[in-house]
């Protein structure tokens, strides 16, 4: 079989139409990723409008859940 038929039985692409079918995957990928961006947005949008609140000194220390046990304990 040469190429002629293995053009016709769909065998074989021309590179023309692997070439646009690479573009239109890449189009697709574009726009997933420019919705991901756009959702991102509105993510930090809404972060932003809400006020920041301090955090206690106590919620800083690594080592505060120690404080409960060494009241409790009995030497």
């Amino acid at each position: 079989m040469d190429d002629s038929e293995a053009k016709n039985t769909g065998r074989i692409e021309p590179a023309s139409d692997l070439s646009e079918i690479a573009a239109q995957c890449a189009a697709s990928n574009l726009l997933d990723v420019a919705a991901q961006l756009a959702g991102l947005a509105e993510d930090l949008k809404a972060l932003a409008a809400r006020p920041i609140e301090p955090i206690p000194l106590a919620a800083l220390d690594p080592f505060n859940y120690l404080i409960p046990l060494v009241a409790q304990s009995h030497y």
